[in-house]
């Protein structure tokens, strides 16, 4: 049974994207079939992950949200076997405009994905930086969220807004969406900083903290650039390793 995972969080530059590809590449590096979707006009995932723009000018996620396409003709090929994309752009900027007007708007991700018959065991999302019509379709969509929260200060800012939005959409829109966790990220284990929010992070939050912490790693920031995921970019990295961890950590102990 395939498990649906958001990466959301409404804060900008917490390693959300960085956490969408890399999980999924890692999981895809189990053999484990992955789609990742890029649900951010922004379209870095697709970036990221080394997509060329003009592959995807025609057939991206904007034209099967609007209808014109089904969702598994815009499925694109990565350089790892058992991961695809489903890419975006800036064309997605006007669907909350177009799309105000229409009945279960919020729900036109989670039946494009039910109409998908594709033997996927993961399919990733990489949600905007808001709590806008992207993130409250790709919640509706799926059974868990993952919270990317980076370890400086203000790191909690706006995670009780974001929380409060999922214990909205479980009451009236998607009762099975359950929190799988809360990855820390852009940890430095130079900086006091960085431990005291990581304590503090896992003294209010518990088991909900995965234990696996994402490190400030310079390799981890230079592989979207090359348009790879860090486990093709640098294997042998902090931030692969940390990512590989963090894949087998939810395989392992019932978080998927």
């Amino acid at each position: 049974m395939r498990k649906i995972i958001s990466i959301a969080n409404q804060k900008g530059g917490v390693g959300k994207t960085t956490t969408a590809i890399n999980l999924s590449a890692s999981l895809a590096a189990t053999e484990k079939r992955t789609l990742l979707i890029d649900c951010d006009p922004q379209g870095n995932a697709s970036n990221g992950i080394g997509i060329e723009k003009s592959l995807i000018a025609e057939k991206n996620l904007y034209h099967s949200l609007t209808g014109n396409v089904p969702l598994k003709d815009v499925i694109v090929s990565t350089q790892i076997p058992t991961l695809d994309i489903i890419s975006s752009n800036r064309d997605l900027i006007g669907v909350e405009v177009e799309f105000v007007s229409l009945p279960d708007r919020e729900k036109r991700l989670k039946d494009l994905l039910k109409r998908m018959d594709a033997p996927y065991e993961f399919i990733i999302i990489d949600c905007p930086p808001s709590l806008g019509f992207l993130t409250i379709n790709s919640l509706v969509a799926s059974d868990y969220l993952i919270i990317p929260l980076q370890c400086e200060y203000f790191a909690m800012e706006g995670l009780g807004y974001l929380l409060q939005t999922v214990k909205l959409i479980k009451a009236r829109l998607n009762p099975s969406l359950a929190l799988r966790g809360i990855l820390l990220t852009m940890f430095d284990t130079r900086n006091r900083l960085s431990h005291r929010v990581a304590e503090d992070v896992r003294k209010h939050f518990g088991k909900r903290v995965f234990k696996t912490v994402i490190p400030r790693n310079v390799r981890l920031s230079e592989s979207p650039s090359h348009g790879l995921p860090i486990i093709l970019y640098d294997i042998g990295s902090r931030g692969a390793i940390s990512y590989m961890e963090l894949a087998k950590e939810m395989l392992s102990n019932g978080r998927t």
